[in-house]
């Protein structure tokens, strides 16, 4: 017998395990240098993979260097587990004053660095906030407010990272050029649609791969063939399809038919949530192409864009996985033998404590005994308020990974 809320957690649980960076990163790490090895790096596995190197790394080779991550956001370290590379906190997604003095530290440690060093850079998504520099002529408030207007509006990753790497001094291939002539090795973690390294976090380390940048030259990124990054590598350590294909994997062993609509899925969290709808409400019927028992799955990285409000109305909590469920939930209109989840595996849904939210055929019946209706919520974005009494927030504390959006819906 199915306990679905059991099951939808447990799938969500696998696809974080399968991008941990312990599991993940031994198969891609360089033979030691000549010289030293510097490891620099910034996300929010960036602790978690700065450890997995540590644990990784020869004893007796050197290894040193500086890591930012988010707060709360570095794992507990493993006992006998020694520290060589220094793991500092600051603030995501709208950047502040310890991420400024991390990325000016990470900046100053390329001094000096010669052709028989080699840099090892740990970069996974959130890594563009915790990394930031601003470029000359602009104030850490004015990147604090365009952080603000751009998570407001509705822009997709790869649109906001595009103006990111363009005001900034570090991201967009500048801190490879830092490191030059020292040879550099990318390990990370994608959070992006495509898995373009060069959005995620930005590319602080590869060419910018946009065609049609700023039309000012004045701040352009280095493009694919600048010599700064000759004899460079990067490696994608873990991804969303490897997260969904084993969260698949999960679900037949558990006699289930699953099956991944993708793992590069774009747009308004709710509009997105409306198609997913359609195909569970006709895999529950028996139709399409789906077979119930199923678990239909899918990643990507959906948006939000938060609407005005009238004066004095309190303002929405909540995220793109929320938003999701919330109108996955008006969609389905109480669907029989149709539960969801929808979680980020970076175990934040926005800026909340939760990583998303679970549904369940009773979810706007629960919800409207306790006088909440899922339209009004949804017009003030407002999921942790309509999630949070039903108690069906979906609470995991820091994850130490990020390979963007989960989703996963059950029909039996």
């Amino acid at each position: 017998m199915i306990d679905p809320q059991t099951t939808l957690r447990h799938l969500y649980d696998v696809a974080v395990q399968r991008a941990l960076p312990l599991h993940n990163t031994a198969a891609h790490l360089p033979s030691p240098p000549k010289g030293r090895t510097l490891v620099l790096g910034a996300g929010k596995a960036g602790g978690a993979m700065a450890q997995a190197v540590e644990a990784l790394w020869p004893h007796d080779a050197p290894l040193s260097g500086l890591v930012v991550t988010r707060y709360g956001h570095t794992p507990p370290r493993p006992a006998g587990l020694p520290e060589r590379i220094e793991v500092v906190e600051a603030s995501h997604p709208v950047p502040d004053a310890a991420g400024l003095r991390a990325a000016e530290r990470i900046l100053e440690l390329t001094q000096g660095l010669t052709a028989d060093d080699l840099v090892l850079c740990l970069i996974s998504g959130g890594g563009s906030s915790l990394l930031t520099l601003p470029a000359d002529g602009i104030s850490l408030q004015l990147k604090q407010d365009i952080n603000r207007q751009l998570l407001a509006s509705g822009a997709n990753i790869a649109e906001m990272n595009c103006l990111r790497k363009h005001l900034s001094r570090i991201k967009g291939g500048r801190l490879a050029a830092a490191c030059a002539p020292a040879r550099v090795v990318t390990l990370t973690i994608s959070d992006v649609p495509g898995d373009d390294p060069s959005i995620i976090a930005s590319g602080p380390t590869v060419p910018d791969s946009v065609l049609q940048a700023l039309q000012s030259g004045v701040w352009e990124a280095p493009k694919p063939g600048s010599p700064v990054f000759a004899g460079h590598s990067v490696h994608m350590i873990a991804t969303p399809q490897q997260s969904l294909e084993a969260a698949a994997a999960a679900a037949r062993a558990q006699g289930l038919n699953a099956y991944i609509l993708s793992d590069e899925i774009e747009g308004e969290s709710r509009e997105v949530a409306k198609v997913h709808a359609a195909l569970a409400r006709a895999a529950a019927k028996g139709l399409g192409p789906f077979t119930k028992p199923c678990v239909i799955l899918s990643g990507g990285e959906t948006t939000v864009t938060i609407k005005p409000q009238p004066a004095g109305t309190p303002r929405g909590r909540g995220g793109r996985a929320g938003e999701f469920c919330m109108g996955l939930a008006d969609a389905l209109q109480g669907q029989s033998g149709v539960w969801a989840l929808a979680a980020d595996t970076d175990g934040i849904d926005g800026i909340e404590d939760n990583a998303g939210a679970q549904v369940a055929p009773d979810t706007l019946a629960r919800a409207a005994a306790l006088g909440h209706k899922v339209a009004d919520h949804l017009q003030r974005n407002d999921a942790y308020g309509f999630f949070e009494p039903l108690g069906d927030l979906v609470i995991t504390g820091p994850t130490h990974t990020n390979v963007n959006d989960f989703r996963a819906i059950l029909v039996v």
